[in-house]
Order: C-alpha cells, then sequence, then structure tokens
C-alpha cells in the first residue's frame, strides 16, 4: 500500500477519532485572572493628584414586563430554522421589554451524531477502493478483486459522484433534529418534536405571557 492509499485510509479514520475523543473530553476551565502587585518605593512620595468631579451620567432602570424573565429558543441549525427562530426572538423583545431571549442549537441524539462521524470515513474509503482496490484486495489476502469492484470501476468517476453525494445526504439526514423547543424560565413552552408544527407568534406571546405571570405570582 502506498502513500496515497495510506493517506486516504489513515485520514478518515483520524478525523473519527478526534471527532470520538471531542464528543467525551471535559470542558477545559477557565484560566485565573492575574493578580497585579504593585510595589511602592520607600523612598517615593505620594503624588498629590488634583480632584475631579465625577461625571454623573443618567442610569437606565432595568424595568419592564420581561425583566427578570428568561425565554430560550433551541432550534435546529441544519434544518434552516434561524430565520424563524431570530424572528420570534425580536417579537418577544418587542412584546416584553427586558426579556433576556437565547437562541441554541438544538442537537440531534447521541447515535445519531456518532453515525453522522462515520458517514465522511465510509465515503473516502469507497472512493480509495474504487481508485486502488488492485492494490487493496491482495493485501487483505484475495487473489484477485470481487467482480463487483469491476462494475465500480468502469463507472469510477460516476461511482465517486454517487458515494459523495449519497454520503453528504445521509449526513445531513442525521444531523437533522427537526427540533423547535421554548423555554421559559426553565419550563417547557411550545415543543415542535410533540405538537409536529411550528408555533404562531400570537400563540408563542401568548404562553410566554402566561408563564411570566405565573413566576410573578410564585414569587
Amino acid at each position: 500500500m502506498d502513500r496515497a492509499q495510506l493517506l486516504l485510509v489513515g485520514l478518515p479514520l483520524f478525523l473519527f477519532c478526534s471527532d470520538i475523543f471531542s464528543l467525551f473530553a471535559p470542558a477545559p476551565s477557565k484560566p485565573a485572572a492575574p493578580h497585579h502587585y504593585h510595589h511602592r518605593h520607600p523612598d517615593s512620595q505620594p503624588l498629590i493628584q488634583p480632584r475631579h468631579t465625577p461625571l454623573e451620567f443618567p442610569t437606565q432602570k432595568t424595568s419592564g414586563i420581561g425583566y427578570g424573565n428568561t425565554v430560550s429558543i433551541d432550534f435546529c441549525s441544519s434544518c434552516s430554522y434561524r430565520g424563524t427562530a431570530v424572528t420570534m426572538k425580536n417579537m418577544l423583545e418587542s412584546q416584553f421589554p427586558g426579556i433576556n431571549v437565547i437562541l441554541a442549537n438544538y442537537p440531534p441524539p447521541l447515535p445519531k451524531r456518532l453515525l453522522s462521524k462515520v458517514v465522511p470515513v465510509v465515503q473516502f474509503g469507497v472512493i480509495g477502493v474504487i481508485m486502488g482496490g488492485e492494490h487493496i484486495f491482495p493485501r487483505l489476502g484475495l487473489a484477485a478483486p470481487p467482480q463487483w469492484y469491476y462494475s465500480m470501476r468502469a463507472n469510477r468517476f460516476g461511482n465517486m459522484a454517487s458515494t459523495w453525494l449519497l454520503g453528504n445526504f445521509v449526513q445531513s439526514f442525521l444531523q437533522n433534529s427537526g427540533a423547535f423547543e421554548v423555554h421559559c424560565n426553565g419550563e417547557l413552552a411550545f415543543s415542535k418534536l410533540k405538537e409536529n408544527r411550528f408555533p404562531g407568534e400570537i400563540e408563542l406571546k401568548e404562553l410566554v405571557a402566561r408563564r411570566i405571570v405565573n413566576s410573578r405570582l410564585i414569587i
């Protein structure tokens, strides 16, 4: 197996192992802020600085019907739901001044994420077999390549393009969660996974308003 074949087989395996490691690796801790120490020379005298009257700026009052409330919208970024999420965010911020609206991606389940990492490895593997199968199969203990290899080799460019397009489609399907989940103060307000539809603007405004009122009554 020459260097080109080793690169075609080894690079996808390396990327797959690095993705698996990044899924289970703990988040890095934040570095501590550096401490600055000021040394004062014993013979130095304190400088007399002129006293300035501090400038007073008008402070903005933290008030509003939505102040102290948080709405999180978790959506499927690979499904092109970002535009709908931004529209809902702008609507909530205008209807409930002071509310905190957070947008985040809703990832698919872990098995689908792992399978989506396998798809590129299969793509490069099939393309590598099509390009250098006559050198790969003898190393696997086969005296001659199987018959299906010659049929793929006869139209190698078409099969390579089909493998690439099909792999991209499968990978996009595995990364699709189809979610549009809205939480208000940690409580689920709307779930597209349960309702199989998007919320209307008036509907979402009423759901959020009801939970804001309930949170104030509890307090």
